[in-house]
């Protein structure tokens, strides 16, 4: 043992707790993998302040519980402001806001220096209204300690395309994820959009249809230079499914592309869709998939990796096992209704003993910028504890800990690990 390592060895456990405590919360975030927000040049598509925060579906879904005297249409008649003031008034000052959807709208205003105690919802919007969103973009960028997110960007919606035909990306902090839904779920629908457009393609595949397909991947990809492809499917999803056009789509455009490219494919598995289409967004629910789908997957395309997370809590031990199995599987983060802080424990204890490091432990899946903040405000915590326990059943052994080995090992759960999986060197 050196002299250095003397020097910077950590063993007990109130030194294990203090250091990963503190590298936790105070590592920059090397990258959110995977959120739903936009820079600044996609204008009203990027979704900030709090009359957005409070109306995210997560809120419309309780508010849709808690108050039963405003029916769904009611309340999706009423405007943002009045939405927000209605879900204010029946989730925080009618009940005690402890769900994880209601404390992180608190987490933001506190991070923000602003007064929670005193519920003051005018002091709260005259705080957004202060600023540009240019401005509160660098705002949160930097209360929540993130280097970079990689947004979803979908090439099929008709509000996004039209920025990307101005050039690509400028801000270096907003990184693309080509999302291909259409093309796996709703074929029908894309077929006809793929024709318009000019690519040579025909509902039952034939002829050019598949390589066109693919060609249609790469000219989206010479765009927005995607760090990966995504879908999100259905808890039923199958693979291979011989009824499915999305099999001979994956085997035949969708890996080929990703292959060529560098970059994952990332199936996005447990969606059950519209359980009650009357909340809309907030409408969908969660159902156990297929594990056999990610293990085919895997087994299948060796050449090709997978970056997947998994809707159901079900799911989670499978998905580690298959990712013990198969070094080309990525597991990533604790997505939608396993974003909290309960699952977010259970989740991050099984992985570390499963998987060691190799994974990333968490994604904000953010639909509103500022909740940058309060996701990954609450996640640090839970994964610092998880790591303190770790941390100390390793000591126990005689291990010798050092803060820059834990210092490299957190900020690859916190998303490096994805960046030098697939070579990103910061261009």
């Amino acid at each position: 043992m050196t002299a250095d390592t003397n020097a910077a060895r950590i063993c007990a456990p109130s030194e294990i707790k203090n250091a990963v405590e503190r590298i936790c919360l105070t590592t920059p975030l090397p990258v959110d993998v995977h959120t739903h927000l936009y820079s600044a040049r996609f204008g009203d598509m990027l979704l900030w302040g709090f009359d957005e925060l409070v109306t995210y579906h997560y809120l419309i879904a309780e508010v849709s519980r808690t108050n039963r005297s405003v029916s769904p249409d009611q309340f999706y008649a009423m405007s943002k402001t009045e939405q927000a003031d209605h879900i204010w008034q029946s989730l925080f000052l009618n009940e005690s806001p402890i769900s994880e959807a209601r404390r992180g709208i608190l987490t933001c205003l506190k991070s923000y220096g602003l007064d929670v105690a005193g519920r003051n919802v005018e002091e709260y919007r005259e705080f957004f209204a202060a600023t540009s969103m240019e401005e509160h973009i660098d705002r949160v960028f930097k209360v929540a300690n993130c280097e970079r997110v990689i947004m979803t960007n979908d090439p099929f919606d008709d509000s996004e395309r039209p920025v990307w035909d101005q050039g690509p990306e400028t801000d270096p902090r907003f990184l693309a994820a080509l999302r291909i839904d259409p093309l796996l779920v709703t074929w029908h629908d894309a077929q006809p959009r793929l024709a318009q457009w000019g690519y040579d393609v025909a509902m039952d595949l034939s002829g050019a249809t598949l390589s066109e397909i693919r060609r249609f991947l790469m000219d989206w990809a010479e765009r927005m230079h995607p760090l990966y492809m995504a879908a999100s499917l259905g808890f039923n999803f199958q693979y291979p499914d011989a009824d499915h056009p999305s099999t001979a789509i994956i085997n035949e455009s969708i890996v080929p592309a990703c292959t060529e490219l560098g970059i994952p494919f990332s199936p996005m598995i447990g969606v059950k869709r519209q359980v009650n289409p009357a909340l809309r967004l907030a409408g969908d629910a969660v159902g156990k998939c297929d594990i056999g789908v990610v293990e085919r997957l895997c087994q299948t395309h060796p050449e090709c990796n997978f970056l997947v997370t998994l809707l159901s809590r079900e799911n989670q031990h499978e998905l580690c096992v298959a990712a013990r199995k198969f070094p080309n599987l990525m597991p990533f983060g604790c997505w939608w209704f396993l974003n909290d802080p309960s699952i977010i424990d259970e989740i991050t204890r099984e992985r570390v003993e499963l998987l060691g490091g190799s994974f990333v432990a968490q994604h904000s899946d953010c639909r509103v910028l500022d909740q940058l903040v309060y996701k990954w405000a609450h996640s640090r915590r839970k994964i610092a504890e998880v790591l303190v326990d770790k941390y100390c059943d390793l000591a126990a052994t005689g291990w010798v800990l050092t803060a820059e080995q834990i210092e490299k090992d957190i900020r690859g759960l916190l998303g490096q690990n994805f960046l030098d999986w697939i070579g990103f060197d910061g261009g």
